[in-house]
């Protein structure tokens, strides 16, 4: 693989491949990804805490990373996924770091020889040091050396179903993005004297106290304009305050405001300092107590581990008591915040679990300290200041016992899990059936997870995973199963053969599957799969087959783990049989969109003109050629075109064009109709506008036409030499040409001499050209669609017969955003660019214009990796089998600032029908046969309850106002029969059991909400 993040010779800039890191720059940004690509990163200990990080650094791209841990590999670190059976009695290290190594080419990884706690110089060369699993007094002396160097300092710590970290980054740290917030932006209509700013038309403008803003286009008061950062402070939702614009003009019209993001400078205290005033991030808010005891129960660990070699034994009450006594000495040392009395349970349990490792919890603690690392890296997001404790003592079960005999290890790979569960528990583990929808990201993380926990590897257990998708090269960046062989194999087929070699108790145990979840594969996923199933969990990246799984696991009454990741931020809900409400209960605020005349004539911000780019890009290489297959192959489609309103005409016409008048037998044509595209797109129809609405325009009220949100065009001249009308001209004639299967071209000599050959005809304005001056204004062209028939005949009759073109078809134009060399993004920029220079827009670069034109979902490793072990830590409870809602947390998470909120699962939604009381959600009225419609009404009847109607999906089988003639007919008709007369279609021959919908009344004859009706059709 070529090196494509390297240095150049003036050795100042990075070239960053973007093919690999693109989810991830649209989170970072290139500026930050150019920092790391400097930098060196040190992480001290691999076992399952430190191979998280080390894996989530790795795949962040920094430029070197080396890891430090000569010792042996025994058989209970096999819990960390990149050692194996046969690295026993190796080095950890040494194990570790070839298969590490390959998650990033661009990424080398050593092994650091020196012992970093002797040889405190060798550490010099390292920008970060992470330490994991050290003992305090060594965690100090790395600090020290550390803080006097310059180099920043990490350490973590995992403990059974507790962990900790801590972060100190110098007495002077530069944020220079506090939150990774897009800057906000808008158009204001007003500065008064005392520097208040309005926005326009009561637009929300976002910001807040303390932010910066800069302005521009602000007419009366040039001197605004200089690009000068001016602070906030906010007065009202729709006003900020500026403070004294004393000389700088009075305010006439316009202007923009742009949020400007400032750097924030932090002071870090010593580890030594803090152990006495430590600072607390707080992670639980229902816990704000506990940091301070488990400040102190952590320091207690390791004064108990430097005394006698080891920490304390699990569920062991003699090593527990000594633990207390630690503590009770070290919170006399606490200078600040000492708690007036320890939780002596608290610290018992922590003591019971010390020897304890989780998966889950490394993996939460790995994504959050990889991501410190970042921070520290690349000045981007606020890091943790300075102490993070969290524990998760929820998920410890409750229908098994634990004893000191019973979390004695046995010499396997899950000796750290039974520490904390005990053996009873990790064989419910092992004998879980689980299903798994998505084999993504988030899938690797789950799967790498239940793995190391040894899910499903006992006689009963079973997983399923299924994904549809193939690996792309950009999903190499964040789902780490995969690797740069596996570019274009199935994703579900490689993850689970990746999780099998981590865990060889796998083979046989997890099954792949290749197919999507949906109502088109219920034979596959029928109802016996569904009724074997212990629970699911999603990984999936789209609302509908979300919504799907959800119904599913409702009406199967399987628990359901959801989670999902945009960024920094995550979140996971639990979905709780009988108790909770399902993820379909709530749904995320619509997908924001911009007015259509806004887009189409009045474009103020570079997100109009991306919009604009991708309608070009289908209206010309998608919409046309698919409607010449549709004339070409259905021989009713002129005339079913012609019964149509609205566009009959543009169809037609556009049929036409394509398959006639400007039908290309040549490459070289293609370049004209690119050539004449743009003279129409960029100069003709902005002309035509002007000539609508020209620049001294007002409006009835008389004010300027062109103020406000309106800003006034400018035509483009066509200028070869230019690279945005270049690259517009070479994407577009490559596209035309493609749909016509005619070979493209770049060579710039073959465009002159076309062009040189071609004559452009002037403008002309058209007169009675109706354009839509606001989005509250009724559309002049509503009725412009409505043809007279007889010219849409006319049209109809000069295409060619299809019969005349047997077998010819265009190939509409498949949009796919990650192929750099298909010229589809590469259109969109540049028109989206030259719209925006025809406005007066800032353009915006591939990269902004990709994410947006292509809706990509920024993503990262380390968000996916804390997310997957948080809905890893609800599996155990799930497992346990714990039934209140109290029991369980649905997390919502953003690295960047950093916050974690955590609350119980909102109950499901009750009712009542007469004096029942019912789960909205969970429960349902069922019969246990194939019953008629009138035996269905009848048992309603005795329940007080008047079927008003009844539905079956979208087909309505029964309404009170139905004549009484089509009644007579249904009710005799088993419901099977019912369904099959309704919706002509055959109820498919494994279905044993029916869904219907119904609205009824209760006895006082009011309309009541009730629960769904299931029919058992076959036994």
């Amino acid at each position: 693989m070529a090196d494509k993040m390297k240095v150049d010779k003036a050795g100042d800039d990075q070239h960053i491949d973007e093919s690999l890191y693109s989810r991830q720059l649209y989170v970072l940004g290139h500026e930050a990804m150019r920092r790391m690509a400097n930098s060196n990163v040190l992480v001290v200990g691999v076992k399952g805490l430190g191979v998280e990080i080390a894996k989530n650094i790795a795949l962040a791209g920094v430029k070197a990373m080396a890891i430090y841990d000569p010792a042996p590999v025994e058989i209970s670190d096999l819990a960390q996924f990149f050692l194996r059976k046969e690295d026993i009695g190796k080095p950890r290290a040494e194990a570790t770091q070839p298969r590490l190594a390959e998650l990033n080419t661009y990424v080398p990884v050593s092994v650091h020889t020196a012992n970093p706690f002797e040889n405190l110089e060798s550490l010099a060369k390292y920008q970060v040091v992470v330490l994991t699993e050290t003992l305090l007094e060594a965690q100090l002396k790395v600090n020290e050396y550390c803080r006097s160097k310059g180099i920043y300092f990490i350490s973590a710590d995992v403990r059974g179903l507790f962990g900790n970290i801590f972060c100190d980054f110098g007495d002077e740290f530069s944020v220079i993005d506090a939150t990774g917030e897009n800057p906000v932006s808008g158009i204001i209509s007003g500065i008064d004297d005392e520097g208040l700013v309005t926005a326009l038309d009561e637009t929300r403008h976002g910001l807040e106290d303390g932010d910066y803003v800069t302005f521009s286009e602000v007419e009366g008061m040039d001197k605004i304009n200089d690009g000068t950062p001016r602070k906030v402070e906010v007065k009202g939702p729709y006003t900020f305050s500026i403070g004294s614009v004393e000389g700088l003009g009075k305010y006439s019209r316009g202007g923009l405001f742009q949020q400007v993001k400032m750097p924030k400078i932090l002071k870090f205290n010593s580890l030594a300092e803090q152990l006495k005033k430590p600072e607390f991030l707080i992670a639980d808010f229902a816990k704000w107590d506990r940091p301070i005891q488990l400040h102190i129960g952590f320091q207690a660990l390791s004064k108990f581990a430097a005394s006698t070699g080891a920490l304390p034994r699990p569920m062991n009450a003699e090593d527990a008591k000594a633990i207390l006594s630690l503590a009770a000495d070290i919170a006399k040392t606490i200078e600040e915040g000492a708690p007036e009395e320890l939780d002596e349970k608290l610290l018992t349990e922590l003591s019971y679990q010390a020897q304890g490792y989780l998966s889950p919890m490394a993996a939460f603690f790995g994504g959050l300290a990889a991501q410190e690392v970042l921070k520290a890296l690349s000045g981007k997001f606020s890091p943790v200041v300075q102490f993070m404790y969290f524990d998760s003592l929820e998920s410890l079960p409750s229908s098994t016992s634990r004893s000191e005999e019973s979390c004695k290890p046995l010499g396997t790979r899950y000796d750290g899990q039974i520490a904390v569960f005990g053996r009873d528990f990790q064989d419910k583990i092992a004998n879980t059936k689980e299903f798994l929808v998505g084999a993504g990201a988030i899938g690797c993380e789950m799967l790498k997870n239940w793995a190391m926990m040894g899910l499903s590897t006992g006689p009963k257990g079973q997983i399923h995973v299924t994904d549809m998708d193939s690996i792309e090269r950009s999903n190499l960046n964040r789902q780490f199963l995969f690797r740069a062989p596996d570019v274009g194999k199935l994703k579900s087929e490689c993850a689970a053969a990746a999780v099998a070699a981590m865990n060889p108790e796998l083979d046989g145990k997890i099954t792949a599957l290749r197919d999507r979840v949906g109502e088109d594969t219920e034979d596959i996923f029928h109802e016996d799969f569904w009724e074997a199933l212990d629970g699911v969990t999603n990984a999936l990246d789209n609302v509908e087959a979300r919504v799907y799984v959800d119904r599913r696991c409702v009406f199967f009454r399987k628990p359901l783990l959801e989670s999902g990741t945009l960024g920094t931020k995550g979140n996971t809900q639990v979905v709780l049989p009988n108790l909770s409400e399902s993820y379909s209960s709530s749904q995320d605020p619509p997908e924001k969109s911009f007015p259509m005349c806004t887009v189409k004539s009045f474009p103020n911000r570079i997100e109009h003109t991306i919009a604009w780019g991708r309608e070009i890009f289908d209206s010309s290489f998608v919409n046309p050629a698919q409607s010449v297959n549709l004339y070409l192959s259905q021989p009713s489609f002129i005339e079913s075109t012609l019964k149509q309103s609205g566009n009959q005409k543009e169809i037609l016409e556009t049929i036409r064009d394509y398959l006639v008048d400007a039908k290309p037998l040549t490459f070289e044509q293609c370049i004209e109709w690119a050539r004449l595209k743009f003279e129409k797109l960029f100069n003709n129809d902005i002309q035509q506008l002007l000539h609508v609405f020209p620049k001294d325009s007002v409006t009835s009220s008389g004010t300027a036409f062109w103020s406000g949100p309106k800003r006034a065009p400018d035509p483009l001249i066509f200028d070869l030499e230019n690279p945005e009308h270049q690259d517009f001209l070479v994407a577009a004639a490559n596209l035309h040409a493609f749909v016509y299967g005619l070979k493209g071209s770049t060579d710039l000599s073959l465009y002159r001499k076309v062009l040189d050959a071609m004559m452009i005809p002037d403008f002309k304005p058209q007169s009675g050209v109706k354009i839509q001056a606001n989005d509250s204004d009724p559309d002049p062209n509503a009725s412009a669609g409505f043809a007279d028939q007889n010219e849409l005949k006319d049209i109809a009759e000069s295409l060619p017969a299809p019969a005349t073109l047997a077998g010819y078809r265009l190939t509409p134009v498949e949009f796919e955003k990650d192929d750099d060399t298909n010229h589809h993004i590469a259109f969109i920029t540049a028109a989206s660019n030259l719209r925006a220079l025809n406005y007066g827009i800032p353009p915006a670069d591939r990269h902004k214009t990709k994410l947006i034109a292509g809706k990509i979902i920024p993503a990262i490793a380390t968000t996916t990796a804390l997310v997957t072990g948080l809905v890893c830590l609800e599996l155990y409870k799930l497992i346990d089998g714990k039934n209140k809602l109290d029991d369980y947390r649905n997390g919502f998470i953003n690295l960047a600032l950093p916050f974690f909120g955590f609350s119980e699962p909102i109950a499901s939604p009750k009712g009542k029908y007469n004096d029942t009381e019912v789960d909205k959600l969970w429960d349902r009225f069922e019969f246990e046969r194939n019953v008629t419609l009138r035996e269905l009404i009848d048992s309603f009847e005795e329940k007080g309850l008047e079927i008003t109607m009844l539905s079956h999906g979208n087909a309505l089988l029964y309404a009170s106002f139905f004549p009484p003639a089509k009644l007579k007919d249904r009710y005799p008709l088993k419901m099977t029969e019912l369904i099959e007369l309704v919706s002509k279609k055959a109820v498919p021959a494994g279905r044993r059991n029916m869904i219907f919908e119904i609205c009824a009344d209760d006895k006082s004859g009011e309309d009541v909400e009730v629960p769904f009706v299931c029919v058992k059709t076959r036994d």
